[in-house]
């Protein structure tokens, strides 16, 4: 796979190596000693770690999803950086059973730098977007959404 001409273009690149299962070219997209940090926070150092995330996660979790770029946003920080924000949709995510689990959204941030081949991630955070909520609380039972404004 090619490597991005625009920083826009990495949504696209990473939404078509996804399409394809392709663990290596969405590794391909990333500088050697990237960073990942996931929805839940899990912090990948390195491209074969985020290929090898990326790859369990394409096989057991992900095997029957589609992933559709949203709204990109890039702001060129001068001539060879750049961020770029994009609105995910995520569909067809399988749970434990082998269930179809519900549609997701998410906000991914990638951090680039220009190389003579291309644009490639340097870092990059993951966040979902829950509708209606503003914050995350921790109870006894775990992780819960919660907004603070009146119903």
């Amino acid at each position: 796979m090619d490597l991005p001409q625009s920083p826009a273009d990495i949504a696209h690149h990473f939404a078509a190596a996804w399409a394809e299962r392709d663990a290596g070219a969405l590794a391909a997209l990333f500088v050697e000693d990237a960073d990942f940090v996931n929805v839940v926070g899990l912090w990948w150092h390195n491209r074969g770690d985020i290929e090898r995330a990326h790859a369990y996660g394409l096989r057991r979790i992900f095997q029957h999803s589609t992933l559709t770029a949203g709204g990109i946003k890039t702001r060129l920080l001068g001539s060879d950086h750049a961020v770029v924000h994009c609105r995910w949709h995520l569909e067809g995510q399988t749970g434990q059973g082998g269930e179809v689990l519900g549609p997701r959204q998410s906000v991914m941030v990638f951090v680039l730098e220009h190389q003579a081949a291309g644009w490639r991630a340097v870092a990059v955070q993951n966040t979902d977007v829950i509708p209606g909520a503003e914050t995350l609380a921790i109870t006894p039972q775990g992780a819960e959404a919660r907004s603070y404004r009146s119903p």
